[in-house]
């Protein structure tokens, strides 16, 4: 926790009843602009860590600050210090810290077709920022976790506190449905001020729309993906397109698609092989060098802790490394007594692992798979890396499901293995490249190129915006993915 967040916590008790029955107030917080400022300057690292680090690409990074700049300069706050980051992370994303801090990944980038989308999603970044929505949910927080504690301290009851504490978290991990409508309201105007076509806002929302329905098929989900979450408080992408159409109007404005193409062009595309790939069934690691596959059914998700696979909710796989070294410990007692310490752990037994010692243990325990919540057979197996840290592989499985899935999670353990330098060596990024479409050109020409092993043409026209069927005339510039 920050100096700042601790200062506020402790004084917040103080004002409790004072400030609660004004939390209807749409401006409510218990932090002042300056701390707001604080507070973002010590969490900025943090994200930046968080996130894979600055994406280091000069060009793309200034393109980004001089947008962001454009923007500022016609907000209520014109004059004050923005920071505009651009995150080495492949995953859709954008968001806002107190105190001017504005982030969007590359993965964003690249969805984005023009110059006026990226500034859209930009502007209402910094539409939060304006509207202090970050202070406000950081203040219903200190009193939604107070409110908690005294719940249990009236009761007696420390559960009923606990329960309320998470009800409260869930409530307030992300943005209201009105703050979000708010930023947009402020990200449109800001749009209009710099010159940009406000109605990129609304096209840009209806990409992302795109790109949540092709990440749920790939998923092998149904419904909307993400953004139809039970717990999410972000209202729902048609109802924020059809606000953002609305608030557009009819004005006139700048698209420059082709300059966005001129500055985006040669982007890295999906991971940063320093921080491991994904190909297919496979996760590589150059940078690590080690290796593994995973069983057919099952999709690869790359996290910067983690490495899970699932398979339609009847198992799942996770990769991580224990960071302190274990040089002195054997892989069957670092299982026992350090890992799953508190479990009933059966059938432990000692293996080789293409020529390195590892455990592997059975139990099972109560848990969720999916939709599906119940008892779930859990295989752990650990491995002494030559490095000396334990790499490890965790099995879950539905009970009816783990006969099945038995031989699949087997060839996956002993596919865990060290990379040649050679092979470390021939792993490149894929990159982001901009063709000019000739005749005769179709989605499904164009998508063939694209180098992954499944949903190429659903892939191309989630990136340039594209319904089924749907394809520019010769001439236009699209956006293909390659090597």
């Amino acid at each position: 926790m920050s100096s700042v967040l601790r200062g506020l916590a402790a004084g917040a008790l103080m004002v409790l009843t004072l400030t609660l029955p004004g939390l209807a107030g749409a401006q409510f917080s218990l932090i002042t602009p300056e701390q707001e400022k604080q507070m973002g300057a010590e969490e900025h690292p943090k994200v930046i860590a968080q996130f894979g680090g600055v994406y280091d690409n000069p060009q793309v990074g200034g393109y980004v600050a001089e947008i962001g700049g454009r923007l500022a300069s016609h907000t209520e706050l014109a004059g004050t210090p923005f920071t505009f980051t651009v995150l080495n992370s492949p995953v859709v994303n954008a968001f806002a810290l107190p105190g001017g801090y504005v982030y969007v990944t590359r993965g964003l980038i690249a969805l984005t077709n023009d110059e006026a989308e990226l500034a859209g999603v930009i502007a209402h970044e910094i539409g939060h920022v304006v509207a202090r929505h970050t202070a406000q949910r950081y203040s219903r927080s200190v009193l939604a976790q107070l409110g908690a504690g005294i719940l249990g301290a009236v009761t007696n009851n420390a559960q009923l506190g606990q329960l309320a504490q998470v009800g409260s978290g869930l409530y307030l991990s992300s943005f209201s449905r009105e703050q979000e409508y708010e930023s947009d309201s402020y990200g449109v105007k800001y749009l209009e001020a710099a010159g940009y076509d406000p109605a990129a806002m609304a096209s840009f929302l209806s990409a992302l729309d795109g790109q949540s329905s092709l990440e749920a098929a790939m998923a092998n989900q149904k419904g909307g993906g993400g953004l139809d979450s039970l717990f999410a408080t972000h209202p729902r992408t048609p109802d924020r397109i059809a606000r953002a159409t609305e608030l557009a109007g009819n004005i006139d404005g700048e698209r420059r698609r082709n300059r966005h193409f001129e500055q985006i062009a040669g982007m890295m595309y999906g991971d940063d092989p320093n921080q491991g790939i994904i190909e297919g069934r496979r996760f590589l690691h150059p940078e690590l060098r080690f290796a593994f596959e995973v069983p057919e059914g099952f999709r690869l998700v790359n996290a910067a802790d983690s490495v899970t696979a699932t398979s339609n909710g009847n198992g799942a796989i996770r990769f991580d490394i224990e960071r302190e070294a274990l040089a002195s410990t054997d892989p069957a007692t670092y299982l026992q007594r350090q890992w799953a310490q508190n479990t009933q752990l059966r059938n432990v037994e000692r293996i080789t692992i293409n020529g390195m010692p590892a455990a592997t243990a059975a139990v099972r325990v109560q848990g969720q798979l999916g939709e599906y919540q119940g008892d779930v057979d859990a295989r752990f197996v650990a491995v002494r890396w030559t490095n000396n840290k334990m790499y490890r592989l965790l099995f879950l499985s539905i009970p009816n499901r783990t006969q099945n899935l038995s031989a699949g999670f087997q060839r996956t353990t002993y596919s865990l293995r060290q990379m040649t330098d050679a092979e470390a060596r021939a792993v490149q990024p894929l990159k982001l490249d901009v063709v000019t479409l000739r005749d005769g050109d179709t989605q499904d020409s164009l998508a063939a190129k694209f180098p992954f092993p499944d949903f190429r043409v659903e892939r191309f026209r989630a990136l340039n915006g594209l319904q089924p069927g749907e394809m520019p005339p010769p001439g236009v510039r699209v956006k293909v993915v390659s090597r």
